[in-house]
């Protein structure tokens, strides 16, 4: 094969081509011409997820364990292992490519009486809602022959005169336009200020315009989140939210898990790519909502510019805020996992890499350890848990499991590593909450025929989180399968042996928009339990060391895309969640995004961030004997412990 020849590879659907040299990767062509493919191995050819379909031509490799002979025979490849040889035409699957859906940060109506709603109108009661950054009018005298002060010590003597503010700094920028700006509306200037956390610090001039332009203030509060990033603009007069926008975290390409990430920032190069991505899509989204703004209904308002944003709050985990600024991971993957910082000072936005104006401040959540990062901060902030009296746990579930449990007086937190399998990875047919996605299921208990509903009512292309949650306890709890989670011996045409052990036949090819039967195996199921096993594990081990038990909590709240749509029943029923009574439970949707917006809009709340994280206490699991026999002990439907769960021990001596 020569590596210098250039090869055309044309992916359909989308009808796009490209130019790669010879033994590239099908993945790496694809990830050129913006297409994204899924991978959860991030292209370690382990998790079979890149199925692509040869139409013309053909490529070196491209099968492994996780591709069958008859699909192998049928045309499909897999495209993190395929290299290019020659000019090819290959086709995109459905269920391997980024379907529409799954960005929503709304909780499902079914757990509407449990939402948890952030109250604008909470934090102008308290005399809380003052932004980090807030823009003053000025009237000043002009000079004259007997005040000859320089501009700047006029601009800050006004501002001293007028709020209060005595000890002020200011920077080059400003002072090069003060002079202009003083003058061209005859001394009536607005002013721009950072607001420090610390009453003692300084206040920052960070920007002066000529005129009246104090109504103007606008921010920005972004989640970044592993799969995908969250932004709104607001209005921070009045709290008012103007915009919403999402998309994919561009990084999945490269890998669907933060270590995946970090691995490929440790080679030449990695680490600017994994940045550009990020503020790439921020910046996109950005643009998006700067131009779908919703102002208010003064016609006199009109539109709002980029100029005109002033600060943006942002959090994320530990990974991705090192990877924004540009951080080298490397160590948090490795033991003693210690990342570069956990506290980050005020940032000019645009010294990121985001198209912002040079004022503007970019405020960044803090993080306690390498995996409990800013976002279970801000969750924490958002949901108000650190001001309740109530005894509360706190989980934010994904691919890592973050755990916080206490009250206004005491916090303590750790996370666990509960695997992929909650958001579609490591299950044969599982996928992200898309359209198609199967996300609720039931099934007639004497002729075990289903009914599957799918995301956006789409036939059917996979099981997503929630789904396989529900499937996984309906089938338990009609004793089709046995505390182990392997299928009974049962005969009917739904229940047969499959590739990876006995399988139930949730939809047949027929039925799907994939090109196969959607089957939940019992490999599947066993990566379920041990994913729900390490967190309920970690709930309990840290309940053990602070001194608690299950029966003393007094509230928990669900966080996160797969904690939102838990169905608390079948949660509690295979022994993802400790039993308790359900008026208990709360949701909070996107907790991360929740406490950004809030600390957008009251400097009071960054302030008590840093107090919070102060009085976090971080337990690391691993390092705790009880958890592995915690976590051996939850390898169980629901546990070996039947006493943990009264309702299920019930259910189960009834049949």
């Amino acid at each position: 094969m020569n590596s210098e020849q250039k090869y055309s590879v044309t992916f359909l659907p989308a009808n796009k081509s490209v130019q790669v040299k010879g033994g590239s990767s099908l993945i790496k062509a694809a990830r050129k011409s913006g297409l994204h493919i899924n991978a959860s191995c991030g292209g370690a050819g382990v998790c079979g997820k890149c199925r692509i379909l040869m139409e013309k031509g053909e490529v070196s490799g491209g099968s492994s364990e996780k591709l069958s002979q008859e699909d192998f025979n049928r045309g499909y490849r897999q495209a993190c292992i395929a290299e290019i040889k020659e000019d090819i035409v290959v086709r995109i699957p459905e269920e391997s490519s980024r379907q529409k859906g799954g960005l929503s940060t709304e909780i499902p109506k079914r757990h509407h009486a449990r939402m948890h709603v952030f109250d604008m109108e909470s934090l102008k009661k308290e005399d809380i809602f003052y932004p980090p950054v807030e823009k003053l009018c000025l009237e000043l005298s002009p000079p004259d022959s007997h005040d000859n002060r320089a501009d700047i010590g006029r601009l800050i003597q006004g501002l001293a005169d007028q709020e209060d503010k005595h000890r002020m700094v200011t920077g080059l920028t400003v002072l090069r336009k003060i002079r202009r700006a003083l003058r061209e509306k005859d001394f009536l200037v607005t002013v721009t200020i950072e607001q420090p956390v610390n009453n003692k610090a300084k206040s920052h001039i960070l920007n002066i315009q000529a005129g009246r332009w104090n109504h103007r203030n606008f921010g920005l509060a972004f989640d970044i989140g592993t799969t995908t990033i969250y932004g709104v603009l607001i209005d921070l007069n009045s709290g008012q939210i103007l915009a919403k926008n999402s998309c994919y975290n561009p990084q999945m390409s490269y890998g669907e898990d933060v270590i995946a990430r970090i691995i490929y920032a440790e080679k030449p190069k990695g680490l600017n790519m994994m940045h550009e991505l990020v503020t790439d899509a921020m910046n996109s989204i950005i643009d998006t909502m700067l131009q779908a703004a919703q102002p208010p209904s003064d016609p006199s308002y009109g539109p709002i510019t980029r100029d005109e944003v002033n600060s943006i709050t942002i959090s994320g985990n530990t990974t991705m805020t090192h990877l924004l600024l540009q951080l080298e991971p490397d160590n948090i993957r490795r033991a003693p996992y210690v990342p570069v910082s956990t506290f980050f000072p005020p940032i000019r936005a645009e010294d990121i890499g985001l198209n912002l104006p040079h004022h503007c401040v970019a405020l960044l959540y803090p993080a306690i350890s390498s995996y409990v990062g800013g976002d279970i901060v801000a969750g924490v902030m958002g949901s108000g848990m650190y001001r309740t009296e109530l005894l509360t746990l706190f989980i934010d579930v994904g691919t890592n499991a973050e755990i916080v449990i206490g009250n206004r007086e005491w916090l303590a937190c750790a996370a666990c590593s509960a695997g992929p399998a909650f958001e579609g990875g490591g299950i044969t047919h599982g996928m992200r909450a898309v359209e198609g996605a199967i996300s609720d299921f039931s099934m007639n208990s004497e002729t075990l025929e289903p009914m599957n509903v799918t995301i956006e009512g789409k036939a059917p292309l996979g099981i997503c989180g929630s789904g396989l949650l529900i499937i996984i306890a309906t089938l338990f709890e009609n004793n089709i399968l046995n505390p182990s989670g392997k299928y009974r011996d049962i005969d009917n045409p739904r229940i047969r042996e499959g590739r990876s052990g006995r399988e139930y036949v949730i939809a047949w090819e027929d039925e799907c928009a994939a090109d196969h039967d959607i089957v939940l195996n019992e490999v599947d199921i066993d990566n379920f339990i041990r994913a729900k096993a390490a967190i309920f594990a970690g709930v309990t081990t840290l309940l053990d060391q602070v001194g608690l038990q299950v029966s003393d909590l007094e509230q928990i709240i669900l966080a996160g895309g797969f904690g939102s749509f838990i169905d608390l029943d079948s949660a509690m029923s295979v022994g993802l969640l400790p039993e308790v009574d359900p008026d208990k439970v709360l949701y909070v949707g996107n907790g991360s995004l929740m406490g950004a917006w809030m600390s957008e809009l009251s400097n009071h709340i960054r302030r008590d961030v840093v107090e919070v994280v102060r009085k976090m206490t971080s337990f690391e699991l691993s390092e705790i004997p009880a958890f592995k026999d915690q976590y051996v002990a939850s390898i169980f439907l629901p546990h070996t412990d039947l006493s943990l769960f009264p309702s299920a021990r019930e259910r189960t001596q009834k049949r």
